[in-house]
């Protein structure tokens, strides 16, 4: 179990909160929260239940990205519009500050709320179809029986890495045990090695991608990256992916040896199974909402916030006056709001221009007929747009053809386009310069050359009735444009993130891009910085209320020794004891 700090707040009867909220509130307590994705939403949670008065502001709607996107026009015969979902909604055991909001969240007959909408899966389910008739692999799978006193000592560590690495995959023997040292090296890698040195390496250096085997790579660099998180293993550094191989590490030790599954995934869509129950408890403790309002600017009066500009539906631009501000946008849109003279006050916010942006957007296709693609999660290698791929009826009870559609639609398949920037197969192009239809027969053509290549059709030609890809891509100039980019965080870029307290008094951030010690760009990112602006509105304010809980990231406790060890040996210059090269 996590690690964690603070105190959450109990859940009370919703007249209890109200009554609270409009009595015994901070006597500064009015909040403008900009930005209604995971961690606007997060941080409107945790001041509503301290009794603070909170206004969510969104340019589109409520979820961000993370929310349902109903195909337009597909609902008939009084069932719900076909479920567009970017990605598989996945969380991992590892995930604790989204659990821990999804339990406070009320669902009728669920004892755990929300958090009992997930469904696990094991770690041997996720597939890697290859293309060429490759065998199909399980780069992340234990499949093997080890003594759990092996992870006891990094030698031990070695020998499972090993054969995890060697399993259903062709790695020549050598590279599996020179990726094996590099894992060791970073699991007993002090903290300050992981930010002075590592953070500066990106994985591909790290793990020697460059002067090794192409199954190395696809082991090493491009599997693991697409595994573990949404990275370019060229230009991610070392310290964030070997932070998340860390953490996938111990969880999967604990899945070999009868812990909890790794994997879990929403069991229906975002809106329907999470995000409409956590908007109604919301709405019920006070907090209001207002969508297509665009957060625009901020007006800085003597060091502090004295107005948010937001753009209202009918186009004209309005001031909103609170006495804390929130902002919850992602990071290309919060680096558009920061003045000249908010980034003279904070140069953190000026830092921000360093960070990286990149494209990954999902494709939808809904089929006529029932798709069996394994467990129903699948990552394909040798895709060029790095794709994956996720079987909505695998995790889905019920019949979906009457619950969504027209009635012939009986599954649907949601797939993440990685790599918007190298050429595909069919067209030589990448896909920002593909239209729409070419985007989507591109797709099919990468899917299929990894399913269907031993002679067995997996997809067959004709089942897709509808399709819709992410309303976020639109097509102008000759090429795509992206207005939801997503966060990676590149080699360097810790020290161009900002903490969610600014130097300026009321302004306070709760975006992935923030400093947090889980790190990533992640649903669970996103909900521990609005849990550290909650935290921080709190001290500001001088208000009693309990701090919102933080949960630590976890390290593997029998190497602890030698992190300590080797904290030293960095500080003397030295390099990691199991640092080979």
């Amino acid at each position: 179990m996590a690690s964690a700090a603070g105190t959450s707040l109990a859940p009370r009867a919703r007249a209890d909160l109200s009554t609270q909220r409009r009595r015994g509130g901070p006597p500064r307590n009015r909040v403008a929260v900009l930005g209604a994705g995971i961690g606007g939403l997060t941080a409107a949670h945790e001041l509503a239940e301290r009794g603070f008065e909170v206004t969510v502001f969104d340019r589109k709607e409520l979820g961000g990205k993370s929310r349902t996107i109903g195909v337009p026009g597909s609902a008939a015969g009084g069932r719900a519009p076909l479920p567009g979902e970017h990605g598989a909604r996945g969380f991992t055991s590892f995930y604790h500050h989204v659990h821990d909001t999804m339990r406070r969240i009320p669902v009728p007959g669920n004892a755990n709320g929300v958090y009992d909408n997930l469904v696990p899966f094991s770690v041997g389910d996720p597939r890697y179809p290859r293309a060429n008739n490759l065998p199909d692999g399980f780069p992340l799978m234990f499949g093997f029986y080890f003594d759990p006193k092996e992870l006891l000592t990094p030698q031990g560590w070695q020998r499972v890495l090993v054969e995890m690495f060697l399993k259903n995959h062709a790695v020549p023997v050598p590279e599996a045990l020179y990726l094996a040292s590099r894992f060791v090296a970073y699991l007993t890698s002090s903290e300050e090695r992981r930010f002075g040195q590592w953070e500066h390496t990106s994985w591909w250096d790290f793990v020697g991608a460059a002067s090794r085997s192409a199954e190395y790579r696809g082991l090493a660099a491009t599997g693991l990256t697409r595994a573990l998180v949404a990275a370019k293993e060229t230009v991610a550094s070392a310290r964030s992916m070997g932070n998340m191989a860390e953490a996938f590490l111990l969880a999967l030790s604990r899945e070999a040896t009868g812990g909890p599954k790794v994997y879990e995934v929403l069991n229906g869509p975002t809106d329907e199974v999470w995000l409409d129950h956590w908007i109604t408890l919301l709405r019920n403790l006070g907090v209001q909402f207002h969508t297509g309002h665009e957060a625009r600017g901020f007006t800085v009066d003597g060091g502090s916030v004295s107005g948010a500009r937001i753009r209202r539906p009918d186009g004209s631009v309005r001031d909103v006056d609170a006495d804390w501000y929130v902002c919850a946008v992602p990071t290309d849109r919060a680096r558009g709001l920061w003045s000249d003279e908010m980034r003279r006050l904070d140069p953190a916010l000026a830092a921000m221009d360093g960070l990286f942006v990149d494209w990954m957007n999902g494709l939808q296709l809904f089929v006529t007929q029932r798709l069996d693609l394994g467990h129903g999660y699948n990552i394909y290698l040798d895709a060029p747009w790095r794709l994956t791929s996720y079987t909505q009826k695998a995790f889905w009870p019920g019949d979906y053809a009457s619950k969504y559609g027209d009635g012939s639609i009986v599954d649907g398949l949601t797939i993440d386009i990685a790599d918007w920037d190298t050429p595909g197969l069919l067209f030589g192009k990448p896909a920002k310069m593909c239209t729409r239809d070419e985007i989507y027969r591109e797709v099919w053509a990468q899917l299929t050359a990894a399913l269907d290549d031993d002679g067995r059709v997996a997809l067959p030609d004709g089942i897709v009735r509808r399709w819709q890809l992410d309303p976020g891509i639109t097509w102008a100039d000759g090429q795509n444009h992206n207005d939801e980019p997503l966060l990676v965080n590149t080699v360097g870029s810790w020290a161009k993130r900002p903490t969610a307290r600014t130097a300026i008094s009321n302004l306070f951030l709760a975006a992935d891009y923030v400093q947090t010690d889980f790190d990533l760009a992640t649903m669970e990112g996103a909900n521990e910085a609005a849990r550290r602006a909650v935290n921080a509105i709190l001290d500001a304010s001088g208000s009693s209320a309990p701090r919102a809980q933080l949960f630590s990231r976890e390290g593997i406790a029998a190497l602890e020794p030698l992190r300590q060890a080797d904290a030293a040996r960095y500080r003397a210059g030295q390099p990691n004891l199991f640092d080979l090269g």
